[in-house]
C-alpha cells in the first residue's frame, strides 16, 4: 500500500476540489492509501458526497490554513496548519511516500527545505512541470519559480534532477538537456548562462545538447529537459499557459461567429477535442518539487478535482519508479567541487 498525504485545505477550491480528487484517486488506484490534513468537519462534509473505500483514507484534523498571501517563513512556524502538519508527518513517518498540495507555493518550498530537507548535496529544490510538446510527449522545465536568482552549480543540479524525473516519470532513456537562454549559439546569454553552458558541456550523467530558446520548450524535436533559472522559467511557463488560453479563446470565438463557421465546426470538432487533450496541462498533475528527500507535488491553486487526482497518481508513480534513488545515483557521478571550484 502506498501512503500519500494530501493537503486538503490547500488551493482556491479546497476542500471541495481536493476531496473529490481524493475520491477519484482512490477509485483509480486500489493500492493507494490517502491521509488528508485539514479541518476535519469540512473534509468529512465534502467526502460524504462521494463513494470511496473508507478503509484507505484517514483525516488528520488541522484547524489552521495557510493563505496564499501569508509569509512562507512565518507559515512554517504554524505546525497546526494543514500543509505544515503534512510536512512533519512526511518527515517523521518512513512509510509515507509523498505529499500533494495546491496551497501556497512559497510555503511549500520553504516547508520542503526546512522541515523535510533536501537530498544530500542538492543546493536548492526546483519546481519542474511537464509541458506538452509537439511530439505528443512532454518537455520538463526546471526551474519554473522556486529560485529567482541562481548560480551555475544550481542550474547544473537542475539538469540532474529533471533528467532523473524524465527517466522515473516518463520512461525517457538518456534524456536530452537544453539550457534556456536568448539564442542557440554557445556565446548567447548573460555571464550566468555562458558560465553554466561551459559546465554543462563537461558534466557526467546528462546528455547536454546546448542552448535552447523559449519556443523550443514545445517545438524542439529532441529536447526532453529545459534547464532555467526560476525567474526566466516562470515567465516562460506563464507565457505558454497564456498563449494556449488565447488560442482556445480565439478559436471558440471564430467557430461561433457565423453559420458557416458553426457548420464547419461539426466536421472538425473531434480534431479539436484531440488537440485540447494533447495540450491539457492538467492531465500531468502539478509540478514536482525536485531535490527533496521525498516526493512532493505542487499543483495549481485553481486545480480541479481531476488535476488533484492526476497529481496524486503522478506522486505514486514517481515513488514506485524510485525518483529519489535515481537522483542520488546521478549525483554520485558528478564531483561539483572539481567541476565548479568556486561554488562547490
Amino acid at each position: 500500500m502506498i501512503k500519500i498525504l494530501l493537503d486538503a485545505m490547500g488551493g482556491d477550491n479546497a476542500p471541495a476540489a481536493t476531496c473529490e480528487g481524493a475520491a477519484i484517486a482512490l477509485e483509480n488506484d486500489k493500492e493507494l492509501y490517502l491521509i488528508l490534513t485539514g479541518r476535519k468537519a469540512e473534509i468529512e462534509a465534502e467526502l460524504a458526497k462521494y463513494k470511496y473505500d473508507k478503509t484507505r483514507l484517514e483525516i488528520i484534523d488541522c484547524p489552521d490554513v495557510i493563505g496564499m498571501n501569508d509569509s512562507p517563513t512565518e507559515a512554517v512556524k504554524r505546525k497546526e496548519s494543514s500543509l505544515m502538519a503534512a510536512y512533519w508527518m512526511l518527515k517523521k513517518e518512513d512509510d509515507i511516500c509523498a505529499l500533494v498540495t495546491a496551497g501556497s507555493t512559497g510555503a511549500a518550498i520553504v516547508g520542503g527545505q526546512l522541515i523535510l530537507g533536501r537530498i544530500s548535496g542538492i543546493k536548492r529544490p526546483a519546481l519542474c512541470p511537464a509541458i506538452p510538446n509537439v511530439r505528443g510527449g512532454v518537455t520538463l522545465l526546471c526551474d519554473c519559480g522556486a529560485n529567482a536568482e541562481c548560480k551555475p552549480v544550481m542550474l547544473c543540479q537542475f539538469a540532474i534532477l529533471a533528467s532523473a524525473y524524465a527517466e522515473a516519470g516518463f520512461g525517457v532513456k538518456e534524456p536530452k538537456v537544453g539550457l534556456l537562454t536568448n539564442g542557440t549559439e554557445e556565446h548567447k546569454g548573460d555571464p550566468l548562462h555562458q558560465e553554466t553552458y561551459s559546465y554543462l558541456s563537461k558534466m557526467n550523467g546528462i546528455d547536454f545538447i546546448g542552448n535552447v530558446e523559449g519556443r523550443d520548450i514545445m517545438l524542439s524535436p529532441e529536447c526532453d529537459v529545459v534547464v532555467a533559472d526560476g525567474f526566466s522559467g516562470n515567465i516562460a511557463l506563464k507565457s505558454i499557459e497564456g498563449c494556449g488560453k488565447m488560442v482556445l479563446s480565439v478559436m471558440k470565438k471564430e467557430l461561433s461567429s457565423s453559420l458557416s463557421s458553426k457548420i464547419g465546426y461539426l466536421f472538425i470538432r473531434k480534431a479539436i477535442k484531440r488537440m485540447r487533450a494533447q495540450l491539457d496541462f492538467d492531465k500531468f498533475g502539478g509540478a514536482l518539487l525536485l531535490g527533496l528527500k521525498k516526493v512532493v507535488v505542487k499543483t495549481h491553486g485553481s486545480s480541479k478535482p481531476t488535476t488533484i487526482a492526476a497529481s496524486i497518481a503522478n506522486a505514486a508513480y514517481i515513488y514506485r519508479n524510485e525518483l529519489v534513488q535515481k537522483v542520488e545515483k546521478k549525483l554520485e557521478g558528478v564531483d561539483f567541487n572539481a567541476l565548479i571550484p568556486e561554488e562547490g
